[in-house]
């Protein structure tokens, strides 16, 4: 069949590649320039060289048996790394974050800054419209984004699966990100805490990074809350008082400092894995529906693939 994905994060091309392998035509599209997501890497130019940040998605771990052994074949490519300063068992992307998925997509028909804005039923499959773009059919749409995005493109046509999706709300998250000239003066890279900081980390230590020391700093759920509609501004500047407090130094000043605020940061977990309904030909996967990891999302999408796979008639 000819597939269409809505989402190049972790499970939509998760989805794709286990499609892929049971030869189905499978195109992807994505509203970002480029992979990543919420495992996104920023690049920004400093003084001292470009700084690196992952600004979403800071490590993830394995249980699942088919995850880690994914992983294991991240590692042969060179695009994920184990990280001991986060735990036993964490892993990183390299040279960055998105360093797996980009070498998922590499692999797979992707289209970025391709938002796709409605999707219609037809008789025989489903239309989706773009944003800047002609429309196209496939004979199976899956919708692969975090829930409140598959609310909306859901509510049309599906009234049931948005209703799951909108009762499965993520929390946002405001991330400080900040460059030095010379290293900070600690030997732990990883620090969690209470308060307004949830998790700091230097980025910088991570394998496979270059450039200038690094620090990303994730506030907590309360907090990112409680100042969701604030100007990034002042969340620099509450994020480094938080920081410099847990962390009980004064920072250096820093050659570049930004805050990034991600809306639907951390998911929920609806109870499912994933939805597939084979007589409107529709399918469903994220982390939303079975919690808010790397390996859920992977799952996720992996699972939908073989239901797909084993109930969907050409």
């Amino acid at each position: 069949m000819r597939i269409g994905i809505v989402g190049a994060g972790m499970a939509g091309l998760a989805c794709a590649e286990a499609l892929a392998a049971h030869r189905h035509d499978v195109v992807v599209f994505d509203k970002g320039r480029g992979p990543g997501g919420r495992m996104s890497t920023r690049r920004v130019q400093t003084p001292v060289g470009e700084a690196h940040f992952d600004h979403g998605t800071q490590f993830f771990t394995a249980q699942d048996p088919g995850f880690q052994s994914r992983i294991e074949a991240w590692i042969g490519e060179g695009a994920v790394a184990p990280w001991p300063a986060a735990g036993p068992g964490a892993y990183v992307g390299v040279p960055g974050m998105n360093g797996p998925v980009r070498q998922m997509a590499s692999g797979l028909t992707v289209h970025w800054s391709s938002l796709v804005t409605r999707i219609e039923g037809l008789a025989t499959g489903w239309r989706l419209s773009l944003d800047q773009a002609d429309p196209v059919e496939v004979d199976l749409a899956i919708v692969a984004t975090p829930a409140e995005q598959a609310r909306a493109l859901l509510a049309p046509e599906a009234a049931d699966l948005a209703a799951r999706a909108g009762a499965t709300l993520s929390t946002p998250c405001w991330t400080l990100m900040l460059a030095f000239a010379e290293p900070v003066g600690l030997v732990q890279d990883c620090w969690t805490g209470p308060g307004p900081v949830a998790w700091a980390a230097r980025n910088s230590a991570k394998p496979g990074r270059v450039g200038p020391e690094t620090w990303v700093v994730q506030a907590s759920p309360d907090w990112s809350q409680a100042h969701i509609e604030d100007a990034p501004e002042t969340v620099t500047a509450a994020l480094k008082t938080a920081l410099s407090n847990l962390l009980d130094i004064d920072l250096p000043s820093p050659v570049s400092e930004s805050s990034h605020r991600w809306r639907y940061a951390r998911s929920g977990a609806e109870g499912s894995v994933a939805i597939f309904d084979a007589v409107r030909r529709l399918g469903v996967c994220g982390d939303w529906l079975n919690g808010p990891t790397v390996e859920a999302a992977w799952v996720s999408g992996t699972r939908l693939a073989h239901l797909i796979a084993a109930t969907a008639k050409v």
